[in-house]
């Protein structure tokens, strides 16, 4: 995958740059890491700039979020509500749990899409919950925005001062990504064992 994702850089610039971005955000398992970093490789060597990578970057984060935004619109809180009152019972859940994840997400919604915009994996999908509680608009483009644009001007950065020894820093990240998950793993696993404890209680 790694030496697709580097052809289309080579072969596209900005565009394709943008392109791998946007598609990244909607399939998480395509590494940002090794776009951005790399990127950021090819401000040295040919004529794309750290400025114009980051901007292109930025825009496709900005698709890719918008994307997963709508797709979270359709799967509105009616929708899973119903599907909760169908099959809820084999999860132990009611339409009222779900009604208060959506009210915890109005509440810090605007934090949970900057801070989740810097967390792998997370970034793209907190654009879902996002679209699903109806967030404003507006808000949720200038928090993506912001976010993505730190992320993406972070790594791109990290690989035009590093150069050839782009991977390095992508390897990194890479493991990053790697831990992040795990620690998401476990902690959805703590939850969903809290949860069918504090539901058998009641």
């Amino acid at each position: 995958m790694e030496n697709w994702i580097i052809e289309i850089m080579n072969s596209y610039g900005y565009i394709g740059i943008l392109f791998l971005i946007a598609l990244e955000n909607i399939f998480p398992p395509i590494p940002s890491e090794v776009i951005l970093t790399f990127s950021g490789f090819l401000t040295t060597t040919s004529d794309v700039t750290v400025l114009g990578v980051i901007i292109f970057s930025t825009l496709g984060s900005v698709v890719g979020a918008i994307i997963l935004y709508g797709i979270g619109r359709i799967l509105d809180v009616e929708r899973l509500e119903k599907t909760v009152e169908r099959w809820g019972h084999l999860l132990r859940l009611t339409k009222k749990d779900i009604q208060k994840a959506d009210a915890w997400f109005r509440r810090i919604g605007v934090w949970a899409v900057l801070i989740g915009r810097l967390v792998p994996l997370v970034r793209s999908l907190i654009s879902i919950p996002a679209g699903m509680a109806r967030m404003n608009f507006s808000i949720f483009l200038f928090f993506t925005t912001i976010g993505s644009l730190i992320w993406n001007s972070v790594l791109v950065n990290l690989g035009a001062a590093l150069g050839s020894s782009w991977d390095t820093i992508a390897g990194y990240i890479e493991t990053y990504s790697h831990i992040v998950v795990i620690l998401l793993a476990v902690l959805f696993m703590l939850f969903i064992v809290w949860f069918i404890k504090s539901r058998k209680k009641q």
